[in-house]
């Protein structure tokens, strides 16, 4: 059997899946482009801060709104390593693992937070409170090894100030 794929977006009632604050936001950011789609990332990240993450029935509604395939939305959902497509913790701690950052303590650090966390990277703590995620860069090279709490950046890092750092994100 050949199995059909195609780009259109299943049509779904838009209202009972986003918020008319999201749906707001969203017609925003539409008229700030000259094409829908381009409003794609903007629209992942303004649902995203509801729950953290983003589902496939909010990806199908993102699609719905921009009038643009499914498909589309999902490749830039996936494409971002900021938007996540499954639940994460209250606080994703995301370690620098690029090579300036692993010349200066990368692996000690990481090390560090595993043990204190007792997870592993990909992992959520059971607590729910932090997922923990290698990331490529974040661009502060000159102050590594460095690790992005939500917003916050840190570095240098070292492994004996990774106890008082979670202290801050309850």
């Amino acid at each position: 059997m050949i199995k059909i794929v195609t780009d259109k977006t299943p049509t779904v009632d838009v209202a009972s899946i986003l918020t008319a604050q999201e749906i707001e936001g969203i017609n925003e950011y539409i008229h700030h482009y000259p094409q829908a789609r381009a409003a794609s990332l903007d629209a992942l990240k303004l649902v995203q801060k509801r729950n953290g993450w983003v589902d496939d029935a909010q990806v199908n509604a993102i699609a719905n709104l921009l009038d643009v395939p499914v498909t589309d939305i999902e490749g830039v959902a996936t494409f971002f390593n900021r938007i996540y497509r499954s639940p994460v913790g209250r606080h994703v701690i995301l370690v620098c693992d690029s090579i300036a950052c692993y010349l200066t303590g990368y692996e000690e650090l990481a090390a560090e937070l595993k043990s204190q966390l007792g997870i592993e990277f990909g992992q959520t703590t059971a607590d729910g409170r932090f997922t923990l995620l290698p990331i490529c860069c974040l661009g502060n090279c000159d102050k590594g090894p460095s690790v992005l709490i939500d917003e916050d950046t840190f570095g240098p890092v070292t492994p004996d100030q990774v106890a008082e750092l979670l202290e801050y994100y309850p």
